[in-house]
């Protein structure tokens, strides 16, 4: 199939290269522009536009799909579907109708739950048993088109991190089997009543507020991590919590209760795993308190 790809971050090279290696030809690859980043600044092309300038396939970066011009192109390129895994733009309505097939997106929860921006972070510190992948036929509303396939996986201990590249993969061998069987699959309607919303991950949500319970927080430090990563202060300085356990403890709520960092919460108690500390390394907890010992009754905020 002639197909034009539509995709950016880590999340959506491994449909990329799934279709490449399927033998369809990419026409296009769509994806974010560069942005500036790192210690210097330098614009940074993403993960899709490497991935894509390796395979010898045109790479495109508008900044908005609405104008004519734009749309004339993305016509220009005769494409029987469009496949787009967290592209980051709204295709409109009339890019969506250029597709001989439509456009397919792959998305990274098992629709109506989770439509959204963040889908993944929010199955994990909502304490979903489970996730997946659907296949959906994309529409003008926000993750609301019909569904042609889906694929589950349980959430398990996993972190948004480990949890983002099990489904990227899923995601890629699901797209090429439903491209592959596509005259066989029968779009099935999402039912409305049963959708959830999964809003882009705010950075103030990241602080940890020790009145919730433990249970709570260690599914937020999961699902935040590695980015933007859960924290909260010590000595005036942020420090991310990465892994951690609950345990059983009772106490004053962001009071340590012994020398192994062991946190009071609202219900339990957390025990952090893993940590990194502002602009430090990340560092088991055991190397962090061999050079930084917190004294049981130390308050956090």
């Amino acid at each position: 199939m002639r197909i034009i790809f539509m995709g950016t971050p880590d999340f959506a090279v491994p449909t990329l290269v799934a279709l490449h290696e399927a033998g369809h030809t990419i026409v296009a690859a769509y994806t974010q522009p560069p942005r500036r980043a790192g210690r210097g600044k330098k614009l940074q092309p993403s993960p899709v536009q490497i991935e894509a300038e390796v395979r010898g396939i045109e790479v495109r970066c508008p900044t908005s799909l609405k104008k004519p011009e734009e749309q004339e192109a993305f016509a220009a390129l005769k494409p029987d579907i469009a496949v787009v895994a967290a592209y980051g733009m709204i295709l409109p309505q009339a890019v969506l109708d250029i597709p001989a097939n439509g456009c397919l997106n792959v998305h990274a929860s098992i629709l109506p739950r989770w439509r959204g921006a963040a889908p993944i972070h929010r199955a994990i510190m909502a304490g979903d048993p489970g996730t997946g992948v659907t296949i959906m036929q994309m529409e003008a509303g926000l993750d609301t088109g019909p569904m042609l396939a889906t694929v589950r996986t349980p959430i398990e201990d996993k972190t948004t991190g480990e949890l983002t590249e099990e489904l990227a993969e899923l995601g890629a061998q699901l797209m090429v089997g439903t491209l592959r069987e596509l005259k066989n699959h029968t779009p099935v309607a999402q039912d409305d009543s049963e959708a959830t919303h999964a809003p882009k991950i705010d950075k103030a949500e990241a602080k940890i507020d020790w009145s919730q319970p433990a249970e709570v927080i260690e599914r937020k430090i999961r699902g935040l991590a590695p980015f933007p990563g859960a924290w909260f202060e010590l000595d005036g300085e942020r420090v991310k919590v990465l892994k951690a356990e609950v345990v059983e403890a009772t106490g004053v709520a962001g009071n340590t209760i012994d020398d192994q960092l062991t946190i009071v919460c609202g219900e339990a108690a957390l025990r952090p795993a893993r940590i990194q500390r502002a602009g430090k390394p990340k560092m088991d907890v055991e190397e962090f308190l061999r050079g930084s010992p917190v004294a049981a009754g130390t308050a956090l905020s």
